[in-house]
Formats: C-alpha cells, structure tokens, sequence
C-alpha cells in the first residue's frame, strides 16, 4: 500500500542520495545543480549566429526555420534540399543565402557562411548530417530521434567526447513549457520516493494509412517525383527504388529510412524517466507483436526495456536493481486496477512512472498528474513553492534556448542535448528493432554493439539486423577526432 508515511520516509531517504547524485550528474533541465558557467560571447561574422538548414520542407522544418529567424540574433546564410520546389520556395523569403542540393557541398563551398548547422532530414540521414557538422565545429541542432541506428548512438557519443565544447539540441520542444520540467524536478527531488517501474505509450499508427505512416503492404516502385533527386535523397541508405509516399511522410514507417512509431516519439515521451533518473544504457529488450517487422517497423507492439542500476551512482533513486520500462504503440496503456489507481480512462498517449510513494502521469504536453494512497492529489500540493527546483524551473522558448547557449547568455541552457537524446533515441530504436524477433529476450552489450541471448552467445541475426547499415560510399559516418 502506498501511505503518506511511507512516501515521506522513502522520499526522505531518496532525496539524501539524490543530492548527491545531482552534484555529479546534473540534469539536462539545469532544475537541481548550479548553471553552467558562462560561454564566452558568441561574435560572428554579421554580428549574428549564422545557420544552414538541411532539409527545408516537410513536416517540421517550416516551424524549426521560423522559429529560429525569429531570434533577433540569427541570420539564416544557406539552405539545403533534396527537393528543388523546397529550396526554391526558400530562397525566395532568404535571397541572400546560398542554396544547394547535396549537403556535402554545403560544407565544402560554404563551410565559412555558417557557424550553426538545423537538421530536418529524414531519420536514415541524421546521424550522418550531424557527424559532418560536429566534424566541422559546427554547432547542430538534429531533429528528433536523434539517430536511426543503434552504432550510430556510439558514433554519436564518441563525437561529443571530441568536441566537448559544441552546443547541441534535439527536436524536443515539449520540454520547452513548464509541464514536462514539472514532473522532472518531483521524481529528481525524490518527492514520491524510489522508482519501480514506467509505462509509456503512444497512440496509433492507423490501419493502412495515417498520414505520417503506411501500413497498407509493400507498394509497388514508382519513379521518383520530377523535383526530387532520389539518389541524394537516399543518401546514406543503399540504393534502393522510390516507393509512393516515402518521400512525403511515410518513410517513418519504413525500417531503412525511419523508426517507426516507437522511435518516432520517443523523444517527446521517453525523456521523463531519463532526465529525471539519468537511466544508463538498457541490458536487454523484449518485444511482442503478433506481426514482425519486415519493410515496415512492426505496429502493435509492447517492449519491455530492463535497466541494470545496481551499481549507479543514483542507485538511491530506485527501489530495486532493475528499473523497467514498457513502451507501446496502439495506446497500450497499463491497467488502472493493478496498479491501485482509481478508474477511469488514460489519453491516447503518455508516460506514467511508478513509484514507492505514489505514482506521476504526463501526457505529451500540460501538467503533471499524481495520485498518492490510490487517490488523486494536486501535483503543488507535494511540490511544494519556494523550494529547491521549482524556484528554477522555467517556461523557455526550445529553440531560443540552443541560440542562446551558443551566445554565452549567462542563464542559457539547452533542454535536450545530444547527450540525453542519444541515449533516448537508443531505448527507442531497441523497442521498434527488437519486433523483428518478437517474444525474443534481446540481451544488449553496448559496448560491443551485440545483441546477446540469454545463454550469453551471441544473437548473430538480430546483430546483424538491427544494430548497423551498410552506408553508401560518399555517405559514410565521419570519424570526429
């Protein structure tokens, strides 16, 4: 039974550890350690932050631009696209920025026009856009997931080690609101005691088509439309025939150029448990859906990440050796009863961690939810005001904030950098991967880049399958040294 007595004595006991715990890793929303000391002042060429964005059109790239330009220091100086109506249609709002297809030349010609570099590309594309741009002390901001391959998590890590002092950003514009950050500081400050486990989900995708996905069968080839260059399109996928709808949205569905729907929101949904707890990296994934992924990622799938803590240095954060999260698609949110919550119905979408003294729910944007004894409380009313963490909790613009960062603004901080994304986008591509073996235990060795079974042999095929690609030659990963 989850009391108020027991949440006061297991949050008390967390919150020593956890004090400590904040010292040495401190969170990426700046809510429990001191500010990072200023960045000296940015000064560039026309006085302002320069930015080339790559991939102009779609879904997402219009807001990212806008946004953006709308900071009173940054002047966008180059464009890049695939799609010649795109950069057209861009150049005319920014007849002063140079424009080009392929991105390689961006950064060959140009390289002196740009000290910032927006990438809103296809997922198959990120890692390898990012990589180029870090290799050129670039400063990036990459959409979300911040990678489409579990080795390119490595490659991006091992990157950030090389170039310590780049500011990066990842599409996470939710943390921007005071919501989000709300629940992190409540778990951090150890406010509903140790954490047991998370439940995360996420609604959709539809039957045949959604828009954003397609799960209507393997369509024929097609020729590429008129104003696409398909091959530069591909980039760093092998080549391959253009399909009807991949290049619009429905390449998310696709296991060679997106992550699916569980890699696709994971971002904005598995960043609760990962800013608030600092998770490492997941030891196994489990994945069941009653059909595997084959072109497309599986849709109606429940994975089971299993996190080994016994020895992290939050282990006071948690109330056994092993945190868990599960994560669906087709809204599969847990069941009320069984975990002493009232009834009722749960959003098509949301995260939901457990713990000793009480239990938190976010949906994807708005406040926080808690229930405490089974019975809903008012999140202020354990939060408390005036106290540590609330008091440095602010409503910031996401984008602004990467901008400002690179300035050296004193009270600048980026919401979701490459270092949190990367691990994030990691559990997301182990849960959509993992349904290509589904009721599979996937044992995963980061450190070898292995997927293991449970015998500890190596699960040659799933490795194979799930952890790297083949990279077209002009396309490959660039060593950041």
């Amino acid at each position: 039974m989850l009391t108020r007595r027991n949440l006061i004595q297991t949050a008390a006991a967390a919150v020593g550890g956890i004090a400590a715990t904040s010292l040495l890793a401190p969170s990426a929303l700046g809510m429990l350690s001191p500010l990072p000391a200023p960045r000296p002042r940015f000064r560039g060429k026309l006085g302002k932050l320069q930015l080339l964005q790559v991939g102009v059109g779609g879904s997402i790239a219009p807001a990212d631009r806008n946004e953006l330009k709308n900071h009173p220091d940054v002047v966008f100086t180059g464009f890049c696209d695939v799609d010649s109506d795109a950069l057209a249609s861009v150049a005319k709002e920014h007849p002063d920025a140079f424009t080009c297809r392929d991105f390689r030349e961006a950064f060959d010609k140009h390289g002196d026009r740009f000290d910032g570099v927006v990438v809103c590309t296809p997922d198959h594309n990120h890692a390898v856009i990012d990589l180029w741009a870090m290799r050129a002390n670039k400063h990036v901001y990459g959409q979300k997931p911040l990678v489409q391959q579990l080795s390119e998590v490595v490659a991006i890590e091992d990157a950030l080690r090389a170039r310590p002092n780049l500011v990066t950003q990842t599409g996470n514009q939710r943390m921007g609101p005071l919501g989000r950050q709300r629940t992190v500081d409540i778990l951090r400050r150890g406010l509903l005691g140790r954490a047991i486990e998370a439940h995360v989900w996420i609604g959709g995708p539809d039957e045949g088509t959604g828009g954003f996905f397609w799960y209507g069968g393997l369509q024929d080839p097609i020729q590429p439309p008129a104003n696409i260059d398909w091959q530069l399109w591909l980039g760093a996928a092998v080549d391959a025939p253009c399909r009807p709808g991949l290049v619009n949205l429905q390449w998310r569905s696709s296991w060679d150029y997106g992550t699916g729907q569980l890699g696709d929101w994971c971002t904005h949904l598995l960043d609760l448990p990962y800013f608030a707890f600092d998770l490492p990296s997941p030891v196994s994934v489990m994945a069941h859906t009653l059909k595997p992924s084959d072109f497309y990622h599986a849709r109606g799938v429940m994975s089971t990440l299993t996190y080994d803590v016994s020895k992290a240095r939050n282990r006071a954060m948690f109330a056994g050796d092993r945190f868990v999260v599960r994560y669906g698609d087709q809204g599969q949110a847990p069941s009320r009863a069984s975990l002493g919550l009232p009834p009722g119905g749960w959003p098509g979408s949301g995260t939901l961690i457990v713990c000793e003294g009480g239990a938190i729910f976010n949906q994807p944007d708005g406040d926080p939810q808690v229930w405490i004894d089974g019975k809903a409380v008012d999140f202020k009313s354990i939060q408390g005001r005036g106290t540590e963490g609330e008091g440095n909790l602010r409503e910031r613009n996401h984008w602004h904030a990467w901008v400002d960062t690179i300035l050296g603004k004193p009270d600048a901080f980026v919401q979701t950098p490459f270092s949190y994304a990367a691990g994030i986008a990691e559990a997301g591509l182990l849960c959509s991967r993992a349904a290509r073996f589904p009721q599979q235990e996937l044992r995963w060795d980061k450190s070898r880049l292995v997927f293991l079974k449970p015998d500890g042999s190596t699960h040659a095929e799933a490795t194979d399958t799930c952890v790297r690609r083949a990279y077209r030659p002009g396309f490959e990963l660039p060593a950041v040294v």
